[in-house]
């Protein structure tokens, strides 16, 4: 069994098409299910069904993906771990981030430490909240920021880096847009602008306009803070937002105003995986995070 087999089989897997595999991996179709091919030889078994135009993972191709990416995991951690024994200078953070905290947190925190490691890189992942924790228990990132943070978990442990307040963004017409504060409940019979289902932002705001006694209407949905803002800037509805998805000005632009009964704040969190040692670069980046945000609060 070859390395090159587990790795096309992990693409081929993720992407459930060969096609698509052959051109994120920059080699033919043919090669790729060649070595698929020599693999299900070598194990006597189908990892793969055709279903319609794409690949399906059998029931024994699923436990032998599971066992696949953490032999894969490892030998990364391995190959970081001897670069690093070299030069930890020259090391690489793996590191997620839920979107509303790449506008301002993520690159201001990198810059600043890129100032006193220059050499240093970064592989960066965006993802929710939940994709966010299983790529850290999986050993595909070593860190993430995440909100809101979990204060126990069975695969992750962190630290609380910061409490966020929330604001009310309204249209700059909108008759309370001119208000220095007000409170959750005068938004009752506006139509929102809200988070899809599997982003955290979504659930801290219907908890907030639970304890305002009422439940949001919905008018849209979406995806991104930049979505969010940009919909509700144009008249679509009212929302809220943390303070750092605010701070970019762009064309169209919500008002922002705070919010004072209830006041509603997210909680901000570095995790990485329980009860496992982080790499040495990781580990440095991880005590320069936690001086950046006790110094700046």
């Amino acid at each position: 069994m070859e390395l090159r087999q587990l790795q096309y089989f992990v693409k081929v897997a993720r992407k459930q098409h060969v096609t698509q595999a052959a051109e994120e991996l920059h080699v033919a179709q043919s090669a790729v299910s060649r070595q698929i091919h020599q693999l299900e030889e070598e194990l006597g078994v189908s990892l793969f069904v055709q279903k319609g135009r794409n690949l399906q993972l059998t029931p024994v191709g699923k436990l032998f993906l599971h066992r696949a990416e953490a032999v894969l995991t490892e030998l990364e951690r391995a190959v970081i771990e001897v670069r690093e024994f070299l030069d930890p200078e020259a090391g690489e953070i793996r590191i997620g981030f839920p979107h509303s905290l790449g506008i301002y947190l993520l690159p201001t925190v990198v810059a600043h430490f890129r100032e006193k490691h220059p050499n240093v890189k970064f592989r960066l992942r965006q993802g929710t909240y939940n994709s966010l924790i299983r790529d850290v228990k999986n050993g595909e990132i070593d860190l993430a920021f995440i909100s809101p943070f979990p204060d126990q978990h069975e695969h992750v442990s962190g630290e609380l880096l910061l409490r966020e307040e929330m604001f009310a963004i309204l249209p700059q017409g909108h008759v309370l847009a001119e208000y220095q504060s007000i409170r959750l409940e005068q938004l009752r019979d506006e139509s929102f602008v809200m988070f899809s289902e599997e982003y955290s932002l979504r659930n801290i705001v219907l908890e907030a306009c639970a304890k305002a006694g009422f439940v949001p209407r919905i008018g849209f949905e979406g995806e991104e803070t930049d979505t969010i803002r940009g919909l509700v800037a144009a008249g679509m509805g009212v929302s809220l937002l943390p303070e750092m998805a605010l701070t970019e000005i762009s064309q169209l632009q919500p008002a922002k105003v705070r919010v004072t009964d209830p006041q509603v704040t997210r909680s901000v969190g570095l995790i990485h995986r329980s009860g496992e040692k982080l790499p040495l670069v990781a580990e440095v980046f991880q005590q320069f995070l936690l001086e950046f945000f006790c110094y700046n609060q």
